[in-house]
């Protein structure tokens, strides 16, 4: 086997479909495990990689680990297969808070880590990574991890530190823009839109807007201006954000989530 995770949620799933389109490995060199029966047949039948309920396979059989559990399992997780692995494997972990330094630790031996940081718009090819190594992880080896990331989105290496803002900045962040979105369909649908027409206006204006700021390389608040005509409504709108402390929101829930992803 390439590559193998532990663990096949939303996450996992994303970056295996990544892999496959992209041609990085062939199904039957990527082996995931599962907690439950359930589990393992979605895996199968969904992604067609080879399936197993022993995390043990996993690391037996592949170099490259993906631990794609929550958090609160790494540990449990590790102490599983911490036997079984060498100086040859590369350990990824995908879970805030969890260290360059304390995955080496918990693993017990000198061997390559490396920590993402991917989003959930990973599962329609759009997702943004970020990614740090540690120092036995050689140039080759970032560029394999970074050529499975940029097989379902982006990715930036950021160093270490950067990883909870990372976290805070597009990790977790999905769930405020889907808030925006719910937020602006119900003002639509207050104004007589029917719901489903509702979300396409607003879904399609926050993706042509988030690709205006990717591919025009202009300062956010330049293409806001430009939105803005000398007493119009959207300026009308903007001002009753600004009341409503909109940026202070924003920037109060990211560094909660950041400080959030430093304890765990």
């Amino acid at each position: 086997m390439k590559i193998g995770f532990i663990g096949c949620g939303n996450m996992a799933t994303a970056m295996i479909g990544g892999i496959l389109r992209r041609g990085i490995f062939e199904k039957n060199e990527i082996i995931v495990s599962n907690l439950t029966e359930e589990g393992t047949r979605r895996s199968r039948e969904k992604l067609g990689v080879v399936t197993t309920l022993d995390n043990r396979e996993v690391a037996e059989k592949a170099k490259l680990v993906v631990l794609a559990v929550k958090p609160q399992f790494y540990e449990e997780v590790i102490m599983q297969v911490k036997d079984l692995l060498t100086p040859e494997h590369m350990i990824v972990g995908i879970a805030p808070g969890k260290t360059l330094g304390w995955l080496e630790e918990k693993c017990g031996v000198p061997l390559k880590v490396v920590r993402l940081m991917p989003n959930t718009p990973a599962l329609v090819g759009e997702g943004m990574t970020g990614a740090c190594a540690n120092d036995k992880v050689t140039k080759g080896d970032l560029q394999q991890i970074c050529a499975i990331t940029d097989s379902f989105g982006r990715t930036e290496i950021v160093p270490e530190r950067l990883m909870d803002a990372v976290g805070a900045v597009s990790g977790s962040s999905p769930a405020y823009v889907f808030m925006f979105i719910e937020a602006m369909a119900d003002a639509a649908v207050a104004q007589g839109m029917p719901r489903k027409q509702a979300y396409q206006f607003a879904a399609q204006a926050v993706l042509g807007s988030a690709k205006m700021v990717l591919e025009t390389a202009m300062h956010p608040g330049e293409l806001k201006d430009m939105v803005c005509s000398p007493a119009g409504t959207t300026i009308e709108g903007v001002r009753t954000l600004e009341k409503a402390g909109l940026r202070s929101a924003v920037f109060e829930a990211l560094n909660a989530c950041a400080e959030k992803g430093k304890r765990l």
